[in-house]
């Protein structure tokens, strides 16, 4: 597995991430404050760097740079609450690679990982984005959603979850699925809101679309079955 160091305070952050990344063959080491991240990841045994700025005992720029000063080339993902202009600007500027506010979506954050995983690999081919199930299209560059070339308007937690679907055409997906997938760490298991959020779903793009699989989940209709 890939070695990764996780600098969170933050347990249920930490539990979700290492979980999440664990499923995907990447081995995740967790810090809970500045000093411990720094001794992590000056061991040399990490290929890429996850790190809070809002930890306990330092500030997470303060970390970068003793890191930076030790390695130059260790890529690091700066994960934060902290979203101003301002703080994205000093966290690239001050030499992380990256940075994502919280919430986070999960899928999101691993393919940020991956790609900083593999810095030499070249640049993938242009390929057409759009994400299309028979007559129901998204667009997640533009975030926009059609039925039937009819313009719809999806809330961010909507299209997310419709892009969950579009991305597993007829695949039965878990409620935990979705959670994991739509909302990331930022959400109460156990909840009703995916059903919540199916409703409003089907009431946007036809309710026909979205099939109940009891005791299961949901999954896309195929065409045979919305022309059935």
């Amino acid at each position: 597995m890939i070695p990764v160091l996780l600098i969170e305070d933050e347990e249920r952050i930490a539990a979700f991430v290492t979980k999440g990344m664990a499923a995907e063959g990447i081995a995740v080491t967790t810090a809970g404050t500045g000093a411990e991240g720094v001794g992590l990841a000056m061991t040399g045994a990490f290929e890429l760097v996850i790190l809070d700025l809002g930890l306990p005992d330092a500030d997470g720029f303060d970390v970068l740079a003793r890191i930076r000063r030790q390695n130059a080339h260790l890529p690091v993902i700066i994960l934060t609450a902290r979203s101003s202009a301002q703080d994205t600007v000093e966290g690239l500027t001050s030499g992380a690679d990256d940075y994502m506010p919280k919430p986070f979506r999960f899928a999101e954050l691993l393919a940020r990982v991956r790609l900083r995983l593999r810095p030499g690999a070249p640049a993938p081919e242009p390929t057409d984005s759009v994400l299309r199930h028979g007559d129901l299209e998204l667009d997640p560059a533009s975030h926009t959603a059609r039925v039937d070339g009819r313009t719809v308007a999806l809330s961010a937690r909507e299209f997310a979850l419709a892009e969950e679907f579009l991305r597993s055409p007829g695949q039965v997906l878990s409620r935990e699925q979705l959670l994991d997938g739509a909302w990331g760490e930022d959400f109460e298991s156990g909840s009703n809101v995916v059903d919540v959020y199916v409703r409003y779903l089907r009431a946007k793009i036809g309710a026909e679309r979205i099939l109940t699989v009891r005791g299961l989940g949901y999954r896309l209709a195929g065409e045979d079955e919305l022309s059935g």
